[in-house]
């Protein structure tokens, strides 16, 4: 897959401890850095960048988690279903929740209103978290130009920048769309059914590129 303008290396710079690196070597050592972070950015949402591995493992919580306050007026008495870890070589990325409500049926999950909550280790850009996640959609089923314009738009309007320690909630309502908090503050609401089902599907649906995560977000068997 070609690298977007965005990923192209700076050129490259002497630092103190290269001694007598050369040009080449400098150039080299620069665009490694800049694929793994073009990477990382790529791993925003949970969605896995073309050529790179990542390994995930379900993560057995050491307390009961509680019910976040965004979720709690649309979700009363929803329950944790299950919760995984996102690495990419060996480093976290984020930690996915899942908040499913009394009789929720993970394989009928789009028919059921759920939350879910991504707590992340380290900082990503937005309008990476929107591109990568356009792309993981498409997963699912041919879009149409126009609908592809019309959710990368709202996606970039939607997703902020985030750091470690940040939170990223997310709420699916069947027939109605989909809203988002960052830290417990409403962000923009995507009022499409469509988008709503297709968006939670990166994570929940058979087309997801991460299974091992669909399995442990869903408590189905590894």
């Amino acid at each position: 897959m070609p690298m977007s303008r965005a990923c192209l290396p700076a050129p490259a710079r002497r630092s103190a401890g290269e001694g007598s690196a050369s040009p080449a070597m400098l150039s080299r050592r620069a665009t490694l850095q800049a694929v793994a972070v073009c990477a990382l950015g790529g791993l925003a949402l949970g969605v896995t960048p073309v050529g790179l591995h990542i390994a995930q493992a379900a993560d057995a919580p050491l307390t009961t988690p509680v019910l976040l306050a965004e979720l709690a007026t649309d979700l009363p008495g929803a329950q944790a279903l299950g919760s995984a870890t996102l690495r990419f070589l060996g480093l976290q990325v984020y930690e996915a929740r899942l908040w499913v409500p009394s009789g929720f049926n993970p394989s009928a999950y789009a028919q059921s209103p759920f939350g879910l909550e991504l707590n992340y280790f380290r900082s990503l850009r937005g309008r990476l978290i929107a591109e990568r996640s356009l792309k993981e959609m498409q997963r699912q089923g041919k879009l149409s130009p126009q609908r592809e314009q019309a959710w990368l738009q709202a996606m970039e309007q939607t997703f902020p920048d985030v750091n470690a320690g940040d939170r990223i909630t997310g709420l699916h309502t069947p027939g109605v769309g989909a809203r988002f908090w960052f830290n417990g503050r409403s962000l923009p609401a995507v009022r499409d059914a469509d988008f709503s089902r297709v968006f939670f599907g990166i994570w929940l649906s058979e087309a997801s590129s991460e299974p091992q995560m669909r399995k442990a977000l869903l408590g189905l068997p590894a």
